[in-house]
């Protein structure tokens, strides 16, 4: 029994270090965005559309992805509030998936139109989706385990063969991974009560 209660682990501690990382990694997607120093004269619409609509796109994405995987988190995490060495390990990967996303957001903002940097993006996104719908499997519990796991899978498969069109139109592929979030909508069809979260 004492062995037992030392393997546990409070979430709530996990839920400290994820709000930073989470703040941290969204407000980072801003980073990349080009400063005054960017300009040699005073900037034109022209300018300004060439420079900013594709990384404004990338971070608009990436941090509207951040979000739902945040609010998922948290909603995993009140659901467990104490869990075992793996489970920790594992949102602990999670969490260094989120870290990542400031960096390939700053090459899809660049290099969108790269067939390799939209797969390599695509990759991350979907194994970020990945690790969510893991922990869901692991955290959920009772009548509406199938609705949770329905609704963490839908976008794993979107965001999954989004990447699959961007290794041959990458510029169609955004398109595919903002559908991914259809799945906070997808309770509805699953079951009544509160939506479940991505």
């Amino acid at each position: 029994m004492v062995e037992e209660a030392f393997d546990h682990f409070e979430m709530r501690r996990l839920e400290s270090l994820s709000n930073t990382i989470f703040g941290v990694a969204m407000t980072l997607l801003a980073y990349d965005l080009p400063r005054a120093a960017a300009f040699a004269n005073p900037p034109t619409w022209a300018d300004l559309y060439h420079l900013y609509s594709a990384r404004l796109i990338a971070l608009m994405l990436s941090f509207v992805i951040a979000g739902v995987f945040w609010v998922s988190h948290q909603r995993r995490l009140v659901r467990q509030p104490h869990a075992g060495r793996g489970v920790v390990l594992t949102n602990l990967f999670f969490l260094l998936s989120i870290i990542l996303l400031p960096v390939s957001n700053g090459l899809y903002g660049t290099y969108g139109r790269s067939t390799t940097i939209a797969v390599l993006y695509g990759w991350h996104l979907t194994t970020i989706a990945a690790f969510n719908a893991w922990l869901w499997w692991i955290a959920a519990r009772g009548h509406r385990r199938r609705v949770e796991l329905a609704a963490s899978l839908f976008p794993v498969l979107f965001l999954l063969s989004g990447t699959a069109v961007a290794a041959f139109a990458p510029q169609y592929a955004l398109y595919l991974w903002l559908l991914a979030f259809g799945g906070v909508v997808v309770p509805r069809f699953f079951g009544k009560g509160p939506a479940a979260q991505v």
